[in-house]
Formats: C-alpha cells, structure tokens, sequence
C-alpha cells in the first residue's frame, strides 16, 4: 500500500517575520514561548509586512501543483489512489503537482470534487 512518505524540501532563510493575532491576555505566554525558540519581538511600529508571495517565491511559480498537492495530502490521500477516484492517470496528477501540465478547468472539476475543495482553487 503506498503512503506518504516523502516532504517536499525547505529553504532555510537567516530570518523570517512571523504575524499573530489571538487574545490580548495570552500575548506574554505567546511571547515567551517563541522566544525559547529564537524569536525576538520586533517594534510592530517599524517592521514591514511581507507578502506570502515575495516570502514564498517557489509556491508562487507553481500555485495550482502547490495547492493540488497540498490539498491532496490534507486529505490523506497518495497521487494513486486520488488517480483511481478522478480517473485521472497518476502520471498526470505527478506533472501537475510539478508544474509539467496545466491543470485546465475539466481536470480541476474532477480533482476537486475528489478533494471536496472548490475546483476554482486549482486554476
């Protein structure tokens, strides 16, 4: 039977800015446990946002494979076995999740409705 197995490697980066919102009264809490690993609190007055797209370039040149493959593993389901529910070959599922073949809007519906996500989110 195949399982997941694999994780998709990460870049390691020298800093990365993180944004929180919760309840006031669990700040501090928040606040000393990040920093046990490593955070430090920045000035929110002087930092700037980053968008997800300048701090995550890779996903943004291939958005629809991240998504189909992210929405494939949140439902637990192997490139096989989502091929046998959408009747898509697994070939083809593998060169989506790449970047190698377009999705289009007949093949996004299939996966979709397999995935239980709206078809929109893989085009």
């Amino acid at each position: 039977m195949s399982v997941l197995t694999k994780k998709r490697r990460t870049r390691s980066a020298k800093h990365v800015r993180l944004t929180f919102i919760g309840p006031e009264n669990r700040r501090a809490r928040a606040v000393a446990g990040l920093a046990k690993l490593g955070f430090v609190l920045e000035n929110p007055d002087t930092g700037e946002a980053v968008s997800w797209q300048d701090a995550f370039p890779d996903v943004q040149e291939n958005l629809p494979g991240t998504v189909l493959s992210g929405a494939r593993a949140k439902a637990g389901l192997t490139q096989v076995q989502l091929a046998d529910q959408s009747g898509i070959p697994q070939r083809h599922i593998s060169e989506m999740e790449h970047g190698k073949r377009l999705i289009g809007k007949e093949r996004a519906r299939r996966l979709a409705k397999v995935l239980d996500i709206p078809y929109q989110t893989l085009l």
